[in-house]
């Protein structure tokens, strides 16, 4: 790229990102999120937020002002409008924004990703991930290239333009996942695929997990019925997942504990049996280390916030 045809692509970039920038301020004039379609997401929060746990589909995920960050297991990744999130197997994610304010508000564009539309894509173009990798960590942080935020801002812009949008939206978020693919990330969109890859079976002991959160499931009896051995189970899911099976079955049952002593008004004690922890103190212990707080203090924190 020549000089001339550099500054005319750095041009493009910020004008696109000023847009991105007024767009979503117009969708969402006040803090709080808009669920655009089951596909899309845009968010805006005028203060940094406390950490958010849960549990999170397949999803691209772009910052247009401010920024947020990420932790899988003990990894943190930060994004800002410069870089993109990318996360591709059904993960235990804590967000948090971390640049915000109420002259420049934290606004944010999620896009889920749907391994049927990945499918289609990957075939058609003849993309495919490379091969000689075959462990590769479900979660990434990227730079935004111009083609990539181009399609995001007309996506974005047929917010204001909802009939527009039923018939151009798919396009856009077809060319999305494109541009995903072109930037090299066809291997980590693979992880969505079904088939009998090593990350497949690894898709599938975290559906087994999640399904079975509350169980006492032996590792070497999951691994067997994976086809892999021990060793090589634990250590695919941690280069994919970046945690153990048993920490990520760990933050699957306590961001469960607080989901229904929040949702039921269930004890604690109550809340950690019904996930599979027979120790109440051991419970409140695990608790404490993943959410800053014993449970109650916690409980109480967060109803207090939700009354504000």
């Amino acid at each position: 790229m020549n000089p001339k045809e550099a500054k005319r692509e750095a041009q493009r970039v910020q004008s696109n990102r000023q847009e991105l920038v007024e767009r979503i301020a117009r969708a969402l004039p006040a803090d709080g999120t808009l669920d655009v379609s089951t596909s899309f997401r845009l968010a805006r929060s005028s203060s940094l937020t406390e950490p958010i746990h849960s549990i999170y589909q397949p999803s691209f995920c772009v910052v247009a002002q401010g920024r947020k960050q990420a932790m899988l297991g003990d990894e943190v990744f930060r994004y800002d409008s410069g870089h993109y999130l990318i996360y591709t197997l059904d993960l235990p994610l804590t967000f948090q924004v971390e640049e915000a304010s109420k002259q420049r508000p934290y606004l944010g564009f999620r896009l889920n990703l749907d391994a049927a539309l990945v499918a289609s894509v990957m075939m058609e173009s003849g993309i495919e991930p490379k091969k000689s990798i075959t462990s590769l960590k479900a979660m990434d942080v990227s730079p935004m290239n111009a083609n990539l935020l181009d399609a995001v801002v007309r996506l974005v812009r047929l917010v204001e333009h909802p009939i527009e949008g039923k018939v151009l939206a798919p396009l856009i978020i077809r060319e999305i996942v494109f541009r995903l693919l072109a930037d090299g990330q066809g291997t980590r969109l693979s992880h969505l695929l079904t088939a009998g890859k090593d990350t497949q079976r690894i898709s599938k002991a975290i559906g087994l997990l999640r399904q079975n959160f509350d169980q006492s499931l032996k590792m070497d009896e999951l691994a067997h019925e994976l086809g892999m051995s021990v060793s090589g189970f634990h250590h695919h899911f941690k280069s994919v997942t970046a945690m153990s099976p048993l920490q990520f079955q760990k933050q699957i049952r306590l961001q469960e504990a607080r989901r229904i002593m929040l949702g039921e008004d269930l004890d604690a004690a109550s809340a950690g049996y019904r996930v599979g922890y027979e120790d109440p103190a051991y419970f409140s212990r695990e608790y404490k280390k993943l959410f800053g707080a014993p449970p109650q203090r916690d409980i109480a924190k967060r109803r207090n916030n939700l009354a504000l």
